[in-house]
């Protein structure tokens, strides 16, 4: 059903992990909107935000944005974090709700959410996050069909520094985390001049994908290549080089690495390795169900990364074997999730917004993005069905065979 020349309420929020996309996307969004509404294309506009994703739309906490106010959203594009909060919650876990106090005893999830939004007569919802968000917003909608009758276009934005969601090409906020990951290890690398025989260990985000783990170190080197060295000083291009890349997609044999590491460490006297947080984890799973401990999980069943410590787990077993002294361990996840979005990445939420616009305004659902499967990789709305994570990072990539090579590690 077409939303063409009627006044529509739109609702926004933004869930799940922090990306370097979230106050872009509602800035881009509240501007096409407001363009639909001055070019004639709807007769009236209302915006409703929904503060904490999901927890907002279940227990009603929202805020309508006055009008006064539309055309200074600019300014979020150049703000990290979300303007209207997040939160990680599932509508199908109505363990996981209730214990948090969201539904009460009896209730679902789906059915709470369905009758917030015809409360507040939501005509579009902008669902701001990764691909667990953009799905259970298509099986919101769907239920709001199905079990009263009610049409909410749901338009999803691609939220994952991950960069791991089907059939998307490039997904909000991955090109700028890999560029802040870059510069946080432009300074922590500093660190193996502070110690001899360092061994520091730079963890990225990425729990089943090792784009932004490659991604980053891409970017570092691209920034080392243009910094200035003194020849005859220990400090040089190469001591301060990533040694080595690992993520999920290339197996990891950890002696015969850590042998060729050794080297490294003998004759630069330090050695940086970039890992996926995701790198390894089977293994460390594995040895703690052995051990009978319990594995920490969140509310989506995912092992809970920051309470597994794959940092931990490789300084450990690596340190010994190349002759380290002394072992630092640093994550860039934080500082390069909650960065404002760059130039790259503000002009892809533009692009997708302006088309998800003019999608919710033909009454068609679907996740905005450059579709891989269709030929010439158009942007739009990207059947819900076709949405799913967990895509592999392409280790067969030209410019990854080439870094790979570069500094001498197998793939």
């Amino acid at each position: 059903m077409s939303l063409a020349n009627q006044h529509v309420n739109v609702a926004m929020m933004t869930s799940g992990g922090l990306a370097p996309c979230l106050s872009s996307s509602i800035s881009q969004l509240v501007h096409h909107w407001s363009k639909a509404l001055s070019e004639g294309k709807i007769s009236g506009l209302t915006f409703i935000m929904y503060i904490d994703g999901y927890k907002g739309v279940l227990t009603g906490d929202s805020f309508e944005l006055p009008q006064d106010v539309w055309s200074k959203c600019d300014a979020l594009n150049y703000l990290g974090g979300s303007p209207i909060g997040n939160s990680r919650v599932k509508l199908t876990n109505i363990k996981d709700c209730l214990a948090r106090g969201f539904i009460k005893e009896g209730e679902t999830p789906l059915e709470v959410a369905a009758q917030q939004l015809m409360k507040d007569k939501i005509n579009v919802l902008h669902t701001i996050g990764g691909d667990d968000t953009n799905t259970q917003a298509a099986e919101l909608s769907k239920y709001i069909l199905d079990k009263h009758g009610g049409k909410v276009v749901v338009i999803g934005m691609p939220k994952t520094i991950d960069n791991d969601v089907y059939p998307i090409h490039q997904t909000f906020g991955a090109d700028t985390a890999a560029h802040q990951g870059a510069l946080y290890f432009e300074n922590i690398v500093s660190e193996s001049t502070a110690n001899p025989r360092m061994l520091i260990l730079h963890e990225c985000m990425g729990r089943d994908s090792g784009y932004l783990t490659a991604a980053t170190a891409l970017c570092y080197r691209e920034r080392l290549s243009k910094q200035t060295f003194v020849e005859g000083f220990t400090t040089s291009k190469e001591s301060r080089d990533v040694h080595a890349i690992w993520i999920p997609e290339v197996s990891l044999d950890l002696k015969k690495e850590a042998a060729r590491l050794k080297q490294v460490m003998d004759k630069h006297g330090c050695v940086n390795v970039f890992f996926g947080e995701g790198t390894g984890i089977e293994e460390i799973v594995k040895n703690m169900e052995a051990a009978g401990e319990q594995v920490p999980r969140d509310a989506f069943g995912h092992v809970a990364l920051a309470k597994i410590n794959p940092g931990a787990y490789f300084s450990s077993h690596l340190s010994e074997l190349v002759g380290a002294e002394k072992t630092l361990v640093q994550k860039s996840g934080y500082f390069a999730r909650a960065a404002a979005a760059n130039g790259f990445d503000r002009d892809l939420i533009g692009k997708c917004a302006q088309a998800g616009v003019a999608s919710a305004i033909e009454g068609v659902s679907g996740c905005m993005g450059q579709d891989e499967d269709k030929k010439g990789m158009p942007i739009r709305a990207i059947e819900f069905e076709r949405i799913k994570g967990g895509k592999p990072f392409d280790i067969k990539q030209e410019w990854f065979v080439n870094m790979m090579k570069d500094i001498g590690q197998s793939v």
